[in-house]
């Protein structure tokens, strides 16, 4: 204890003595080394990992500097002029192909060609916005799930040394989890992502197109379809995201104000959580690591979780399935291997990734659009009813978003909208007989 504590041990060590702890047995029951020199590093550990938590419910300098750690892993040099200009080229034609499968107007934002780092510097800030409420609400219930296990007068009669209580080494503790888990997430995501739009969620709050150079090069290693022609099926996907995300305004608080209504329900089992304390050996941090990555702290859902869970599903479906058949119209005149890399990109969808695993386990999130296959369907059956114009125009409110019906049923799909529009119509005609107004007022003659 000298070891952590120095000067202030002996008065620590008498105090917590006093109120009838042995700390010998303490550190024995522990599973702490009683070798000073390893005691010390142990507690250099700790302390470099809760010193820059402060009251954030993610220690966001950690997870940005292990994010950034993450992407430079196995070498992320700066992109040449001639792989820039390869970007950005594809980009300003996947523009020129979606102008004639798509009536959503280009991004006004800056399309761009980045390194991996650049991918983690761009995106960082949302992924505050999308984890932060989650943080913030899982550490309240930590410390409630704890707190009866926290030493009788922890809400001021026994204090660790610095003054810290009890319930405040929690938080930090679990502001360093958490910037470890999202830095560890980022960064591996930064090696499988190719723009800004791979997850579903947009993460750039002013969307604009890029692409990560050395990802699209490697995926398109190995493929029977030319580098050039993957290239720009990628670019199509990113730069018909970005238009969505760009031109329905709304869609993008949407998503992520269900996830903060996920957040919201957040409990925690305390016997689970004290049996998962009590299997983790403190003094190691890679099993500690591993352990929080088993998703070993996973709150428990509940059914208005499930509800926010299926409205988040059902949304990013949509949103790929939309991108999924866009992309396919504008590329098949021009990509003779549209078909195939449109598989291909399916089916690594569906299939997920470590990182998107990574964040299951640390939000109970799985940012992974279940039913694409079936949304791709149900937009292209708007899309030979009613045109590419409907189909876009779709967008146009929450309201008119299709659900898990329609998912399940798409060719029916306009019939039940069409009787959706005739039930409002009826409510708005009994509306105004009540109100003594003429239901054809507002009406052209």
């Amino acid at each position: 204890m000298r070891a952590m504590l120095g000067e202030g041990a002996d008065d620590a060590i008498r105090e917590l003595q006093e109120r009838g702890f042995d700390p010998g047995a303490m550190a024995a029951a522990s599973g702490l080394p009683d070798d000073p020199a390893a005691l010390q590093q142990v507690f250099a550990q700790v302390q470099a990992l809760l010193a820059a938590s402060g009251d954030d419910p993610v220690n966001w300098q950690m997870a940005h500097d292990l994010a950034r750690q993450q992407a430079a892993a196995g070498g992320d040099p700066a992109l040449s002029p001639g792989q820039t200009r390869q970007v950005i080229d594809a980009l300003a034609v996947a523009e020129l192909w979606l102008d004639a499968a798509t009536d959503l107007p280009p991004s006004t934002g800056t399309p761009r060609a980045w390194s991996r780092a650049e991918w983690v510097e761009a995106t960082l800030p949302t992924w505050r916005t999308l984890t932060e409420p989650v943080a913030s609400s899982l550490s309240v219930a930590l410390v409630g799930a704890l707190g009866g296990a926290l030493p009788e007068g922890s809400d001021g009669g026994l204090a660790l040394p610095g003054g810290i209580e009890p319930a405040q080494l929690l938080r930090q503790l679990g502001s360093a989890v958490f910037g470890m888990q999202v830095g560890q997430a980022a960064g591996t995501l930064a090696h499988e992502v190719f723009g800004t739009t791979d997850i579903g969620l947009p993460l750039l709050d002013k969307p604009a197109p890029a692409l990560v150079a050395a990802n699209v090069d490697a995926f398109a290693e190995g493929l029977d379809a030319p580098a050039e022609e993957v290239r720009l099926f990628l670019a199509l996907r990113e730069a018909a995201a970005t238009r969505l995300f760009t031109h329905v305004p709304w869609l993008r608080s949407h998503l992520l104000a269900t996830v903060e209504a996920y957040a919201r329900g957040i409990t925690i089992d305390a016997d689970q959580l004290e049996e998962a304390v009590r299997s983790i050996d403190v003094t190691d941090t890679a099993a500690l690591q591993q352990a929080l990555s088993g998703g070993v702290f996973a709150p428990h859902t509940t059914p208005a979780q499930k509800a926010a869970l299926e409205r988040l599903e059902t949304a990013l479906a949509l949103v790929e399935g939309w991108v999924d058949e866009v992309t396919a119209t504008a590329a098949l005149p021009h990509l003779p291997h549209t078909m195939a890399l449109r598989e291909m990109i399916r089916r690594r969808r569906a299939a997920g990734g470590p990182a998107e695993q990574t964040f299951a386990n640390l939000v109970g999130l799985e940012l992974r659009p279940r039913r694409l296959r079936d949304a791709a369907a149900l937009w292209a059956q708007i899309t030979r009813d009613n045109g590419a114009t409907a189909r876009d125009a779709v967008w146009d409110h929450p309201d008119l978003l299709p659900g898990t019906e329609d998912l399940d049923d798409p060719s029916g799909y306009a019939a039940r909208r069409a009787t959706a529009v005739d039930d409002a119509a009826e409510v708005d005609r009994a509306l105004a007989e009540i109100l003594g107004e003429d239901p054809d007022a507002g009406k052209q003659a």
